[in-house]
């Protein structure tokens, strides 16, 4: 704020706004664990990343580039995302450890993966690689 950096501090303040309403969302009132901090963030991000990539479809590439700046503040904050290798190996750690063999099976390997990626990647990432794993069984 004393560099008045203005996107920087509005971005920040979204950020902490969003964990607030999830604090006093539901019947109490309670403190989020940093898990669950990780997982707003991600989806304040994931907001961002959508709303882009209408901006951009939508011609408007001075409110994609505000939605990009704001997306970039956000990441420095979440952890590093994984590569799709190092995604690969994870999800056949999944199937190995569920027994999968199905596309049937997705949900169960679904919630495997996801305790194991524990959101150092985008849900729809890991969706791909299970349903290409899962299809080449």
């Amino acid at each position: 704020m004393r560099e008045h950096d203005k996107v920087r501090s509005e971005t920040l303040r979204m950020a902490l706004t969003a964990i607030t309403n999830e604090e006093v969302s539901g019947t109490t009132a309670r403190e989020l664990s940093d898990d669950e901090v990780l997982k707003v963030l991600a989806k304040e991000a994931k907001k961002r990343r959508e709303a882009a990539t209408a901006y951009t479809e939508a011609k408007r590439p001075e409110l994609a580039a505000k939605e990009d700046a704001e997306l970039a503040i956000l990441e420095a904050y979440l952890p590093a995302q994984l590569s799709d290798a190092a995604l690969e190996t994870l999800v056949a750690q999944a199937l190995s450890e569920t027994g999968a063999t199905s596309m049937a099976q997705m949900g169960l390997v679904m919630k495997a993966a996801n305790a194991l990626v524990a959101g150092r990647a985008d849900g729809g990432r890991v969706a791909a690689i299970v349903k290409s794993a899962l299809s080449a069984r």
